[in-house]
């Protein structure tokens, strides 16, 4: 076995392995979310007590599901395609669609918002953003932060993903 495949295995390896584990972490940010909801809801509808800070937290745990959990949605397969021609390709035709969609369109895509969006997260972070809201989250730029987090994620799991498809093509396992 050459060089390059063993580090391609060992790269998928360490790849998985990290996305694996903020996948579970997304799994308990949806658990904290579900419960601030229903916490609100009850102190909204039961109590007439409104909470901002409650309301933005609720969708700032939905960001941070989404984005810390794109990696490993896209390790499990789980992303949304039109399957209309796809469903019909052999293994070897769905690797090299996969490989090229990753090449063409995911991996520039997540490089892009992850540079672009290092600014957007300093900026907030030099300020000290907090919530224009009265009562509202302090700390947004924690927030922000997980946007290029989130995509250098779903960057290497792409990386990942397209080493599984060469490797495949190569006839390795």
């Amino acid at each position: 076995m050459s060089f390059t495949f063993k580090f391609m295995k060992r790269y998928i390896e360490i790849i998985d392995s990290i996305n694996n584990k903020f996948g579970r972490l997304a799994g308990w940010l949806t658990t904290l979310m579900v419960i601030n909801v229903f916490v609100d809801v009850l102190l909204r509808y039961g109590l007439d007590k409104v909470s901002i800070a409650m309301q933005e937290l609720e969708w700032h745990f939905f960001a941070a599901i989404f984005l810390l959990g794109a990696g490993h949605t896209l390790k499990q397969n789980g992303h949304v395609r039109v399957d209309l021609l796809y469903n019909n390709f052999n293994d070897r035709q769905k690797a090299w669609v996969n490989l090229t969609g990753s090449v063409l369109f995911l991996l520039p895509f997540a490089a892009m918002v992850f540079f672009s969006s290092q600014d957007f997260f300093i900026s907030s972070f030099q300020i000290k953003e907090t919530s224009p809201d009265p009562g509202g989250l302090p700390a947004r730029y924690i927030l922000k932060a997980i946007i290029p987090i989130g995509f250098a994620l779903l960057f290497a799991q792409g990386v990942s993903e397209s080493f599984k498809n060469i490797l495949f093509l190569k006839g390795e396992k």
